[in-house]
């Protein structure tokens, strides 16, 4: 089984890359929406999040409460990577677990769609990594066209790797400074070069 990881800094296009992949019938697993699992009404790392931030950092529903949370963390990077540490440790054994389950079944490829490239769970895991490569004012207008606070959307940037830091650890660099079908044309030319090369047909 190969396992392509697929990682790039927010505003990057990660997921347009992700999505080439999900349309194709390939399994993703997407960090993000395993997040929202692992954080939402009854998730599995809800107490600890509430041990850290406190009860207010649990809506009355009993999922995350998103907005208070991001109101503390953004600002203050321990509280942040310590949050981070206990939703990563909970969305990597549930890659792990699922990565598991697909070896059984034979299947030939699978995508991991992570934000943040950990070691341990993620690089020692992945055959071969793609990073989507993007200039910072051009993710700037992206998050703001989105609807994000230009404010907020720089400090959530600010708290991720640099596009350098990112490359560093890319097999394959996907540039994506111009539109979505160029940004697609570059996926099918890496997936003829590193997949079909491999015997592994999408």
């Amino acid at each position: 089984m190969f396992v392509l990881g697929i990682t790039g800094g927010i505003g990057c296009g990660k997921s347009t890359v992700s999505g080439y992949f999900r349309d194709r019938g390939v399994m993703v697993l997407d960090a993000d929406e395993i997040s929202r699992q692992v954080t939402d009404v009854g998730g599995v790392a809800l107490p600890e999040i509430a041990e850290l931030l406190g009860p207010r950092a649990i809506t009355a529903q009993g999922a995350l409460n998103r907005k208070y949370v991001a109101s503390l963390v953004f600002s203050e990077k321990k509280k942040l990577d310590k949050l981070s540490s206990i939703i990563h440790r909970y969305v990597l054994s549930t890659i792990a677990e699922e990565i598991a389950k697909a070896a059984e079944k034979k299947v030939k490829l699978v995508v991991l769609d992570v934000p943040i490239p950990v070691r341990h769970g993620f690089v020692d895991v992945c055959n071969q990594i793609w990073v989507v490569s993007t200039r910072d004012d051009i993710r700037l207008e992206r998050l703001v066209l989105r609807g994000m606070d230009r404010d907020d959307a720089r400090k959530r940037m600010a708290m991720q790797m640099t596009r350098e830091e990112y490359e560093e650890l890319a097999d394959i660099v996907l540039e994506n400074d111009g539109t979505i079908d160029e940004l697609i044309e570059k996926v099918e030319k890496a997936v003829v070069q590193e997949l079909n090369e491999r015997g592994i047909r999408i």
